[in-house]
């Protein structure tokens, strides 16, 4: 049984599993009823959409059972423990989107069944770990290149810093002065130019800078910024993602972005995830 919060909570060859299975789970022409006989408890706020929708359907395709509550029945009253202590009488796994990652490290501290984090205020693994995932179908060489991460210190931020902690990619945060990721890591680089470092990226990556717009417009991706990107760059914004504020209209309609089939493979991804943690 493992629990899953951070990315650097895994080691490369265990990362490289979950690829492997969500590459077996991706091929399989009927669905295999892996989690028969299985509930899952989750707890999801009502304004998730693509997390929540990928864990209830890879469980429900997987065979197993979806019992969901909001978020904030975690915040009521009584002890953490002791709502663990008897969901672990009947569920056989618990995700858990929350914004305290605190919270969650309790759940596990007292939980004898698996804990999935789908995302904190912290961190968002599963999805960062799906999109690494995508784009090594895209880029056999996915370690090697230059990622650059164009936002603040924020939760996809801190997530890819994981990721580069435990898959040793290069990765660059790009910002104004101010809003550099504040973790005490050697793992990323740092930088305040937008212009030096997009002529050495191949995975532009950004998230939401909707409460620093101003600040931030100069660092807005257009076309015109990623044709700077070395041959082949692509675009990766994190969802929900708003034209005209960290990205273009016209980028996002370009050959740049991804594209939304990008985010098929999260399905995959977290149903390898929950196999993971389940099994080992």
């Amino acid at each position: 049984m493992r629990n899953l919060i951070r990315i650097s909570d895994l080691t490369m060859d265990e990362v490289v599993g979950v690829f492997n299975k969500a590459s077996e789970l991706e091929k399989a022409s009927n669905y295999k009823k892996l989690l028969k006989n299985k509930t899952f408890v989750l707890f999801f706020p009502d304004s998730s959409i693509r997390t929540r929708v990928t864990f209830e359907k890879g469980i429900s395709s997987l065979g197993g059972q979806v019992i969901l509550f909001p978020s904030e029945t975690l915040d009521k009253k009584e002890d953490i423990k002791d709502v663990v202590s008897y969901l672990t009488n009947w569920a056989d796994g618990i995700v858990v989107r929350h914004n305290d990652i605190k919270l969650i490290e309790k759940i596990c501290k007292y939980s004898t069944i698996p804990v999935i984090n789908a995302m904190t205020s912290e961190n968002h693994p599963c999805e960062i770990l799906a999109d690494l995932y995508s784009i090594s179908k895209i880029r056999k060489n996915y370690l090697d290149l230059n990622y650059i991460y164009i936002g603040g210190d924020g939760n996809i931020g801190r997530a890819w810093v994981e990721a580069s902690k435990t898959l040793g990619i290069n990765l660059t945060q790009v910002c104004p002065k101010g809003f550099e990721i504040d973790i005490n890591s050697k793992t990323f680089n740092i930088s305040n130019s937008i212009n030096e470092v997009i002529v050495k990226s191949d995975i532009v990556l950004t998230d939401s800078i909707s409460q620093n717009k101003e600040l931030f417009a100069p660092y807005q991706v257009t076309i015109n910024l990623m044709s700077k990107a070395n041959s082949n760059a692509l675009l990766n914004p994190c969802p929900p993602f708003f034209r005209g504020e960290e990205v273009s209209s016209g980028v996002i309609d370009s050959s740049y972005f991804v594209g939304y089939e990008f985010k098929k493979t999260l399905l995959y991804v977290q149903q390898a995830i929950i196999l993971f943690c389940c099994e080992n």
